[in-house]
């Protein structure tokens, strides 16, 4: 492992326009549990009930019970781990321009990073459906279920429910990064979800570089990554950044 180590942290300090897309795998270590997948949220509860927005605005008080209290509990308890401080190390050096992520549990900002898309919003921050206002889901006063905001109006999470679009200029801004960048770092997701999937496929048609970090082989692996650095998301990336710090010494 130890020559691709190497190899992807040369390629990291020779690239121009260097972009990350992030997934599940880069919080697993954090203790944010995927949603997909094996022990995943989605084998829990059923994510067309409880996780759709007609349901949300139909039974709030339900989804808040079963899913959004839970995950609250889970992003308050977690902390930025070494795969979210290595890009975060990466964009202060000026290496890393943007970051495309399809978590909600708002570590990257955390950890440091400044530009980053998240492509699929966040549970990180609440809006007020009455007034618009927002406030931090740390901050939230959770005595009334489903919480609500001094103008009575229910919060709900920033992310994306089913039966949502994508925001158009998360869209938008994700494919430009894609076109725009000669390295992109895949790292965690196996990008099978679309339309955040088709990123790496835009930025490898674009001539990037196509990094993949993970534990396990995907599809990426075979048809479109140029070589995977195989391995916890954390481990690797700390690998990789002090490798970029003695090339740029």
């Amino acid at each position: 492992m130890d020559d691709m180590i190497k190899k992807a942290a040369k390629d990291i300090v020779n690239g121009r326009h260097v972009v990350a897309l992030t997934g599940a795998g880069c919080s697993v270590e954090s203790g944010i549990p995927p949603f997909r997948g094996k022990g995943g949220v989605w084998e829990k509860i059923d994510p067309m009930k409880y996780a759709h927005i007609d349901y949300f605005m139909k039974e709030p008080e339900d989804v808040w019970r079963v899913l959004i209290g839970e995950m609250k509990n889970v992003i308050d308890r977690s902390k930025p781990n070494d795969a979210h401080k290595g890009l975060a190390r990466l964009e202060e050096m000026g290496i890393l321009k943007t970051i495309i992520t399809q978590n909600v549990d708002g570590l990257h900002q955390l950890a440091g990073n400044i530009d980053v898309i998240e492509f699929h919003g966040t549970f990180a921050w609440l809006r007020c459906l009455k007034c618009g206002k927002r406030i931090k889901t740390s901050d939230v006063d959770m005595t009334e279920i489903p919480p609500r905001c001094e103008c009575r109006g229910i919060w709900r999470p920033e992310c994306i429910f089913f039966g949502e679009m994508i925001p158009y200029m998360e869209l938008v801004r994700s494919r430009e990064e894609a076109l725009s960048c000669d390295v992109m770092l895949v790292i965690g997701t196996s990008a099978t979800v679309q339309p955040v999937a088709s990123m790496p496929l835009v930025a490898k048609e674009g001539g990037a570089v196509i990094i993949e970090i993970n534990a396990e082989k995907t599809p990426l692996t075979e048809y479109t990554s140029d070589y995977i650095v195989q391995g916890r998301a954390g481990q690797v990336m700390r690998s990789i950044v002090e490798e970029v710090e003695k090339l740029k010494l």
